[in-house]
């Protein structure tokens, strides 16, 4: 198993993009909120913890050498 070092503020970042993600995905499948509104911030939250993945999936995977 490889390992890879990593600070504090790179795993909170890496948690936020995750609950960001998550937090979307949960109120595009809820009921909670009107439609309209339920979908527009369900997939603005994931599509920030989409988009800021990819560059810290990068940085994890440049440590790993």
């Amino acid at each position: 198993m490889k390992e890879c070092r990593l600070t504090i503020p790179e795993v909170s970042l890496i948690a936020g993009t995750r609950a960001a993600l998550g937090g979307g995905l949960a109120l595009l499948l809820a009921d909670r909120l009107a439609a309209k509104e339920r979908k527009a911030i369900g997939w603005t939250l994931f599509l920030v913890g989409a988009v800021t993945t990819v560059p810290l999936a990068m940085l994890v995977l440049g440590k790993r050498r």
